[in-house]
């Protein structure tokens, strides 16, 4: 076993006995710590088999990094990561209207740079408040060589907005939570000249996603994109369908403890059909 294995079995093991194994909860904890652990070991055999480009779906091709800043990363190789949410937003990039792409809270730059690559008319500004995932996201823009069109900053404010008001700007937020503060158009109302997708993170605020419904219900057309976890892959490689089928499932797995929908908001007077 490894040393990440033997350390999460250590850790499995004391929450059972300091729990007596009576808890849903403290099981489920466990469960979670043993299968993040099996990801990591599928991401391993997946770069070993096929090195990191991205295999399919709306960003493939992306020559993307052997880990995430954060969270999952072998869904993102497979290309089946927010997979409800890669048709919509294939939709709306394939009407070429975007000139600029913020991406708030771009992580280590999957879209930041996966969606530069394929928008060649875009300029992408990437911000993050971690600078390990900054760091991440500049390496991956010079390993798909669009650098020169993705911009990564630091913290973005309500102020920020009016500078990307004068261009067709797509609006790309997942900021844990944060998106309450952020997405709001009393404070803000360049935003009500952009279209929006956001990911809401229900399972942090609870109520969050009626709030931003509310917010832009009269300017907008909102869809709202449940995710139930399944997941479609498509022309695997012979070794993949030879695992066992947990595995399978845990490759697609990404981590999430809890609801997480996605808003896609279009202005009204340009509502793409």
């Amino acid at each position: 076993m490894s040393k990440l294995g033997s350390h999460v079995h250590g850790l499995a093991l004391a929450s059972l006995r300091k729990n007596n194994g009576a808890s849903n909860g403290a099981l489920e904890g466990v469960l979670r710590l043993l299968a993040k652990w099996r990801s990591q070991l599928l991401q391993n055999t997946l770069i070993q088999k096929h090195g990191t480009t991205v295999h399919q779906g709306l960003l493939s091709g992306l020559n993307f990094l052997d880990h995430s800043s954060e969270g999952c990363h072998v869904a993102k190789l497979l290309g089946t990561y927010e997979q409800p949410l890669q048709g919509p937003l294939e939709r709306l990039l394939n009407k070429g209207k975007y000139r600029k792409l913020l991406n708030i809270g771009c992580a280590e730059g999957y879209y930041a740079v996966g969606l530069a690559r394929k928008m060649p008319q875009v300029t992408s500004f990437a911000y993050d408040t971690d600078p390990h995932a900054r760091e991440a996201c500049k390496i991956l823009a010079i390993r798909n060589g669009v650098e020169d069109r993705v911009i990564i900053d630091k913290l973005f404010t309500h102020a920020e907005f009016s500078k990307f008001s004068d261009q067709e700007t797509l609006v790309f937020c997942d900021i844990e939570g944060g998106e309450v503060e952020l997405l709001d158009p009393a404070i803000a109302p360049d935003l009500l000249k952009m279209d929006i997708i956001v990911e809401s993170h229900e399972c942090l605020v609870r109520g969050v996603t009626e709030l931003l419904i509310g917010r832009f219900s009269s300017t907008h057309e909102i869809r709202r994109i449940d995710d139930s976890g399944m997941r479609l892959l498509e022309a695997m490689p012979t070794w993949f369908y030879k695992l066992a089928h947990l595995d399978q499932l845990l490759s697609v797995w990404e981590w999430r403890s809890g609801p997480t929908p996605w808003l896609v908001m279009i202005q009204k007077r340009q509502l793409v059909k």
